[in-house]
């Protein structure tokens, strides 16, 4: 990044920084903001100074264990962010198995109608794209992906329900999703994966990080879905046309030995 493209630092309290890349949103490509704030957190969580450091959409929050450390690091993230390359993250590809339409999406019709397709070209458009995983919010493990298709860009819901079972894929705007957990939401259903997304469990709690990358794959049936082998979990798949996942023979309702 060069000088003309700074962001903005600010403190957060008595012990917390706040690096804004908001500014740059609009001279910037998205994922290269944010792979430069995955980068510079990986960094500076080597240092053992934070409690922790969380990524956010165009923004990177620094929780320090000592406040007289903030200065030194204000110069220190100001310098690392001018200087430091965009590094290309090397993240999981996670295939995620979701039954389309009927009861499990309930949506998938209504958005068809919207965009004057068939549900099979809706279906189609959306399993044809790797999404990345800018960060994670709104619930544990929920993942705000990157990369849905203009041509899937719908409105939420003018009423947003108060119950979306744990697993829901939706459509909300600019972004394509999938609940971890059930909660309220106005973002438009179009299918349903058993895969679960978050473990309080399991060692790493959330099945995807920050520079994962997610392909969503249809199934017939939400009782009979195969996902990416767990022993592979942990490994870094290349962004190469050529990378292989592979598929474990049962679908599993929970990630416990898939810990990253």
């Amino acid at each position: 990044m060069s000088d003309d493209l700074q962001p903005k630092l600010f403190r957060l309290g008595e012990k917390a920084l706040v690096l804004d890349c908001a500014s740059l949103s609009g001279s910037s490509n998205k994922l290269e903001i944010q792979r430069q704030i995955w980068h510079i957190g990986d960094q500076c969580r080597a240092s053992g100074d934070f409690d922790d450091i969380v990524p956010g959409n165009n923004n990177l929050t620094f929780f320090f264990k000592d406040s007289k450390k903030i200065p030194f690091w204000s110069n220190q993230i100001n310098t690392l962010w001018t200087h430091e390359p965009v590094q290309d993250k090397p993240g999981k590809l996670i295939q995620i198995p979701v039954q389309y339409g009927g009861e499990y999406g309930p949506d998938l019709n209504a958005v068809a109608e919207y965009h004057k397709l068939t549900p099979q070209e809706v279906i189609a458009i959306h399993t044809s794209t790797q999404y990345n995983v800018l960060f994670l919010g709104f619930q544990p493990g929920f993942p705000y992906l990157d990369g849905l298709d203009k041509r899937l860009f719908t409105p939420r819901l003018a009423t947003p329900r108060l119950s979306i079972p744990a697993g829901s894929v939706g459509i909300g705007g600019e972004q394509t999703g999938i609940y971890p957990a059930q909660s309220p939401g106005g973002w438009q259903i179009i299918g349903r994966s058993a895969l679960a997304l978050f473990d309080s469990a399991s060692e790493s709690g959330a099945l995807l990080a920050p520079g994962d990358r997610v392909q969503f794959v249809s199934v017939l049936s939400i009782s009979e879905q195969s996902i990416l082998d767990p022993s592979i979990l942990s490994e870094s798949i290349p962004d190469s046309p050529s990378s292989q996942t592979a598929t474990s023979k049962q679908a599993k309702g929970s990630h416990k030995e898939s810990s990253r």
